[in-house]
C-alpha cells in the first residue's frame, strides 16, 4: 500500500481506515464497549492512527525503499498500543496505517543490509549512522515482537529483527551487553541515558515474545550480556529508566534482587502527585536547553508508564488506583491524547515535535489502563 493511499484513505474516511476495501471502524466484540468512565477507547485510537498517518507523511520521516523512520516516541508506542486497542474494540484487521507502519519495519528487517542508516555519518556527523542503526534494530524487534505477542506466535521477520539486533550488540567496552545509542542530546528517548533506556526495552521485547524465545540457546550469551549490563549500570540511571527495567522485571528474573525491586516500587509511589498522577520532571535530573522552566504537572507518559510496570508486576494498590483514576480523568475528550511536555526545551504544540511528548504519553496511557484487565 503506498504512503499517498494511506493518506487519502484516511482523509476521506475520517480516520475510519479501509483495508482491501473493508471499512475498519471499531466493530464492538459481544460485552465491549468503546468507552468506558473515564475515558474512550474510539477516541485515543483515532488520534494514535491518525498521529501514525501524519507521521508516515512527514517528509523526514522519509527512508529509502520506501521505508519511514522508526521513532521511539510515535511509532514504538502505537507499534505497542495499536494491537491492544483493536482487541478490546473487536476489531478483525489493523487499520491502514498500522499495516503500513509493520510493512515498512518488515521490510527493512528484509534488506537490513541494503537499507541505508536513518541517519548518515556525511549529513549528521561521525557516529551516527552505527548509533541509528542500532537503535532502529532495537526499536524493531520491540515494536514486532509486541505485535507477534498478541498473535501468538513469533514470525520469522521478528526473529530476524532479533538476530539484527543481537548482531549489533556492544561486545566490549563501557556498552558491553547494550547499544551504542541515538545521541542528539533529546531528552529521554535520543540522549546518553537513553543507552539504558533502550537496553530495558529491548529486554521487555524479549520477556514478551512468544514461542518461549526466552529459551532459544542461542540467544542465552546476548541476553546474559545484556542482563549484565542491565545490573551494572542500574544505580546510576533516573527513575524513568528504572521505570522500565522495572516492568522488564515482570517477565524476566535476575534484572533486580527482591530488595532493589521494593525500593524501586517505594521510590516511584514516593513520586506520585496528589492528583494521583506522575511527572516526568521527577524521574530524573534535567535542564532545558532553552533555560525555560520544566513543566511539573502531572503528565501521561510517565504516570502510563509506572502504573504500566507496577500493574505488570502484580501490584494492584491504592498507588496504581490513583494512577489509573487519574488517566481516565486526564484523556483530552476532543482529540483523545494524554498531555505530556517536552524535557528538554518549550516547545510550540502546533509545531512538528509539539505533539511527540503526547503521542507517548497516549500510547503508555493505553497500555496501562488496558494492563488491569
Amino acid at each position: 500500500m503506498t504512503l499517498k493511499l494511506v493518506v487519502g484513505l484516511f482523509a476521506l474516511t475520517g480516520a475510519a481506515l479501509t483495508v482491501a476495501g473493508r471499512n475498519t471502524r471499531p466493530v464492538l466484540a459481544a460485552g465491549k464497549t468503546a468507552s468506558t468512565p473515564g475515558w474512550d477507547r474510539q477516541a485515543a485510537e483515532r488520534y494514535l492512527d491518525g498521529r501514525e498517518v501524519w507521521w508516515q507523511a512527514w517528509d523526514r520521516a522519509q527512508k529509502d525503499h520506501g521505508t519511514y523512520c522508526v521513532s521511539c516516541h510515535t511509532q514504538e508506542p502505537y507499534g505497542l498500543a495499536q494491537p491492544v486497542l483493536r482487541r478490546e474494540l473487536g476489531q478483525t484487521a489493523p487499520s491502514a496505517a498500522e499495516q503500513a507502519m509493520i510493512a515498512s519495519i518488515e521490510k527493512r528487517v528484509r534488506l537490513w543490509k541494503e537499507v541505508t542508516p536513518f541517519y548518515p555519518d556525511d549529513i549528521y556527523g561521525p557516529g551516527k549512522e552505527i548509533e541509528s542503526r542500532n537503535a532502529e534494530s532495537v526499536l524493531n524487534a520491540v515494536i514486532l515482537a509486541g505485535r507477534d505477542a498478541r498473535l501468538g506466535h513469533l514470525s520469522e521477520t521478528t526473529r530476524a529483527a532479533f538476530d539484527n539486533a543481537w548482531a549489533l550488540q556492544s561486545k566490549s567496552g563501557p556498552t558491553a551487553g547494550a547499544w551504542v545509542w541515538q545521541n542528539f542530546h533529546y531528552t529521554p528517548w535520543e540522549s546518553p541515558e537513553s543507552e539504558y533506556h533502550g537496553a530495558a526495552l529491548m529486554a521487555v521485547a524479549v520477556g514478551h515474545a512468544p514461542d518461549r524465545y526466552r529459551d532459544d540457546k542461542r540467544i542465552e550469551p546476548n541476553f546474559e550480556a545484556l542482563r549484565g549490563y542491565l545490573r551494572s549500570h542500574l544505580d546510576a540511571q533516573p527513575l524513568v529508566n528504572k521505570a522500565v527495567l522495572l516492568w522488564a522485571s515482570a517477565r524476566e528474573t535476575g534484572l533486580l534482587t527482591r530488595e532493589e525491586r521494593s525500593k524501586l516500587v517505594a521510590d516511584l509511589k514516593a513520586r506520585e502527585r496528589t492528583d494521583g498522577g506522575w511527572s516526568l520532571t521527577d524521574l530524573g535530573k534535567w535542564e532545558r536547553v532553552d533555560n525555560t522552566p520544566l513543566e511539573t504537572r502531572s503528565d501521561g507518559y510517565a504516570t502510563g508508564l509506572i502504573v504500566l510496570a507496577l500493574e505488570e508486576n502484580g501490584i494492584q494498590d491504592d498507588a496504581v488506583s490513583r494512577g489509573l483514576a487519574w488517566l481516565e480523568a486526564n484523556q483530552d475528550k476532543t482529540t483523545g491524547a494524554w498531555p505530556a511536555w517536552s524535557l528538554n526545551k518549550n516547545r510550540n504544540p502546533k509545531s512538528d515535535a509539539g505533539p511527540f511528548m503526547s503521542d507517548a504519553a497516549t500510547g503508555y496511557a493505553v497500555l496501562a489502563l488496558e494492563a488491569r484487565r
